[in-house]
C-alpha cells in the first residue's frame, strides 16, 4: 500500500465518526437559546456544520481493497482527536477573539478530559462556552472507554470479548461507534445519578449538571476560576469522591451487572488494586501533611482522601494547591496521577491494568528463569491460562507502551525546561508534565494563559500522545512521514 494510499484510507475511515459526533455537538445550541446567548448561535453552530460536511466529504475518499489493518485504524483515531480538538477550539476563537493555540488546548483539554485551561477569567465566559466545556469532557469520556473496550477485542490476550459485535474484519473506528452505543445507556444514567447527588449539596441544576459531566467523565473543568475551592464545601467534596471513583472503574464491570447481574465483578483485579493503592495514597499524603507542614489531623485527612481519589482517577479537581506541599509529597501524588485509573474508563494515566500486567509478567519471567526450559510455568489472566506465544508478545507491548510513556515524559520535561526559565521548581514542572500526560489537570500553577507558546504546543501534545496512549499517535507520524513498509 502507497503512503498515499494508506493516508487515504486512514482519512477515509473518519467519514461515519464524523457523522456520528455532529448531530451530538448540537446540545449547546439549546443552551445558547435557554440563556438568550444569540451571538453565541453562529460560534456554536460551526462544529456540528464542520463535522457533516468532513464526513460527507471524507466518505467519498477512496479507500484500498487491501482489509483493515490495525495501523490504518489506529492512525484514524489519533487523527479523530486532533481534529475534534481543532473544530472544538473554534467557538472560542469566535465566541471569545482566543489565539489559535489557545483555543486548540482548549479544545484538547475538553476532549481529552484534563483539568486545564487558558481561559482567564471563567466568571467573563458565556453559558454557552461554559456548557461546551463541561459537554466536550463528556463525550470525550464515552469516547476514550469505546476506543479501550474496542482495542482490548483486538489484542490476543483476552480469550472473551466483552461486545461480540465487534469482530477482526470490521474497522476498528467503526467498532468505537458500536461500543460506544452499547454503553451509551450506562453512561447516561451515571451522570443522571451524580446529577441528583450534587443536586443534595444545595446547588441549582446548572451548577450540579457541569459538575456532574466533568465528574463521571473524569474531565475536572469547573465554572470557576477558584475550581472546586470556590465552593468551600466539605459535603460537596465528599459527594465528588463516590462520582469519580465510578468514572474511573472498569466500565465492563457496570455492563456485566446490567446483562448478568454479576455483582462479583466488584472483585476484578484493578477494582482491587485501584482500592489499594487510593488507601496508601490517603495515608501517605495525610502523614506527609502532618510530618512536613504541621497541618492538623482533620484537614490533612481531607485533603488527603480528596487529592487521592482525584490523582487516582485523574479528574484533577483540587481542595489545595499541591505547589505549596513538599517535593516528597508532590511526587508521590505524581506517581498516583501517572498510573491513573482503570482499563475501559474515562481515566487517564498508564492504567491499572498495565501495572497489574507488568507486575504479573515480570514475576512470569523470574519464575521461568529459575526453572528448567522443559518446565511449563503458566501465564494466566481472569484465571485462565493463556498461550506462552501470545503472554510473551502482549507483556512485551504492554512494557513497550509504559517505557515510551516514560520516555515522552522525561523528554516534554527537558524541552519545558529547555525553553522555558522559570522559577518552579523541577518537581512542579514534572508534576505538570505527568498531569498533562495523563489528562488529569492537576496543576502547581505553571500551566497557565502566560505561559510561553512552545510550552502550550509541548502540552497540547502531551495531552494528545497521552491519552491515546502514545501508540496511535506514534504510528500516524510514521504514516505520515514515511509511509506503510
Amino acid at each position: 500500500m502507497t503512503r498515499v494510499g494508506f493516508l487515504s484510507t486512514v482519512i477515509a475511515d473518519l467519514g461515519d465518526t464524523f457523522f456520528f459526533v455532529a448531530p451530538l455537538t448540537c446540545v449547546p445550541l439549546i443552551v445558547a437559546i435557554l440563556f438568550a446567548e444569540w451571538q453565541m448561535l453562529l460560534p456554536m453552530a460551526t462544529v456540528p456544520v464542520i463535522f457533516l460536511i468532513l464526513g460527507l466529504v471524507l466518505s467519498r475518499l477512496p479507500k484500498t481493497g487491501h482489509g483493515q489493518h490495525l495501523s490504518t485504524a489506529m492512525c484514524s483515531v489519533a487523527l479523530f482527536w486532533l481534529i475534534c480538538a481543532a473544530v472544538s477550539g473554534i467557538p472560542f476563537i469566535l465566541g471569545l477573539k482566543m489565539s489559535f493555540t489557545d483555543a486548540l488546548f482548549e479544545g484538547m483539554a475538553g476532549w481529552t478530559g484534563t483539568a486545564f485551561t487558558m481561559t482567564q477569567d471563567l466568571s467573563a465566559i458565556p453559558a454557552t462556552l461554559l456548557f461546551w466545556r463541561s459537554y466536550m469532557q463528556w463525550i470525550g469520556g464515552i469516547g476514550i472507554i469505546a476506543f479501550s473496550i474496542a482495542m482490548a477485542s483486538s489484542t490476543g490476550l483476552f480469550t472473551t470479548r466483552m461486545l461480540r459485535s465487534e469482530s477482526r474484519e470490521e474497522p476498528l473506528i467503526r467498532g468505537v461507534i458500536t461500543a460506544g452505543k452499547s454503553l451509551y445507556g450506562i453512561y447516561a444514567l451515571l451522570t443522571f445519578l451524580a446529577i441528583g447527588l450534587i443536586l443534595f449539596t444545595g446547588l441549582s441544576l446548572w451548577e450540579s449538571v457541569n459538575l456532574a459531566l466533568t465528574t463521571i467523565s473524569t474531565g475536572g473543568f469547573t465554572l470557576h476560576p477558584e475550581g472546586i475551592l470556590y465552593y468551600q464545601s466539605i459535603q460537596l467534596e465528599m459527594i465528588l469522591i463516590p462520582i469519580m471513583i465510578a468514572g474511573a472503574l472498569p466500565f465492563k464491570l457496570y455492563y456485566l451487572i446490567k446483562t448478568n447481574r454479576r455483582w462479583s465483578s466488584f472483585g476484578d483485579e484493578q477494582v482491587r488494586l485501584f482500592f489499594l493503592l487510593l488507601a496508601a495514597g490517603t495515608a501517605v499524603i495525610t502523614f506527609d501533611l502532618v510530618y512536613f507542614d504541621s497541618v492538623n489531623i482533620v484537614t490533612a485527612l481531607r485533603e488527603g482522601v480528596f487529592m487521592s481519589v482525584s490523582a487516582l482517577t485523574t479528574t484533577g479537581f483540587q481542595n489545595v494547591n499541591p505547589g505549596i506541599w513538599t517535593g516528597a509529597t508532590v511526587l508521590f501524588l505524581t506517581m498516583l496521577v501517572f498510573i491513573g485509573g482503570a482499563t475501559g474508563s474515562p481515566a487517564g494515566g498508564i492504567k491499572l491494568n498495565r501495572v497489574a500486567m507488568a507486575y504479573r509478567g515480570l514475576l512470569w519471567w523470574f519464575k521461568r528463569a529459575f526453572v528448567s526450559e522443559k518446565v511449563l510455568i503458566p501465564f494466566r489472566i481472569e484465571g485462565k491460562a493463556v498461550p506462552q506465544v501470545t503472554a510473551e508478545v502482549e507483556t512485551a507491548k504492554n512494557m513497550l507502551v509504559i517505557i515510551l510513556s516514560v520516555a515522552t515524559i522525561f523528554i516534554a520535561t527537558l524541552c519545558v525546561l529547555q525553553f522555558h526559565i522559570t522559577s518552579y521548581a523541577i518537581t512542579d514542572v514534572l508534576f505538570e508534565v505527568v498531569s498533562a500526560f495523563s489528562t488529569c489537570g492537576m496543576s502547581t500553577g505553571y500551566v497557565s494563559a502566560e505561559m510561553p507558546v512552545i510550552s502550550k504546543w509541548i502540552f497540547i501534545l502531551l495531552m494528545w500522545i497521552g491519552r491515546l496512549e502514545v501508540i496511535p499517535v506514534m504510528m500516524l507520524f510514521v504514516a505520515i512521514f514515511r509511509g506503510p513498509e
